[in-house]
């Protein structure tokens, strides 16, 4: 009659849990002091090399004030260079 938890909803409850037991941390606490960023203006291989070299699956983007301004996930940098493929397999066939 009700439908099974699947393990989405179990991981949901174990984590929800765990976050009760913070004894007031607030994201302050925990957060990276200096996290890993790049600027506007990076490029495109360069990002996809650290992204590769690093655990990490998104990086902050900062202008040249150091003011947050996007992320660059490794989604985003998957799409660019299928795009890059198509555009160069669409001019070579002209």
């Amino acid at each position: 009659m009700f439908p099974k938890v699947d393990s989405t909803w179990q991981t949901f409850k174990e984590i929800q849990k765990l976050l009760s037991k913070t004894n007031g941390k607030v994201v302050d606490d925990v957060m990276s002091r200096s996290p890993l960023v790049v600027r506007e203006t990076t490029n495109l291989e360069d990002v996809a090399r650290l992204l590769l070299e690093t655990k990490y699956h998104r990086i902050p983007v900062v202008d040249s004030a150091g003011k947050l301004i996007g992320i660059i996930t490794r989604g985003n940098v998957v799409r660019a260079a299928l795009q890059i493929k198509r555009a160069s397999e669409k001019n070579s066939q002209l």
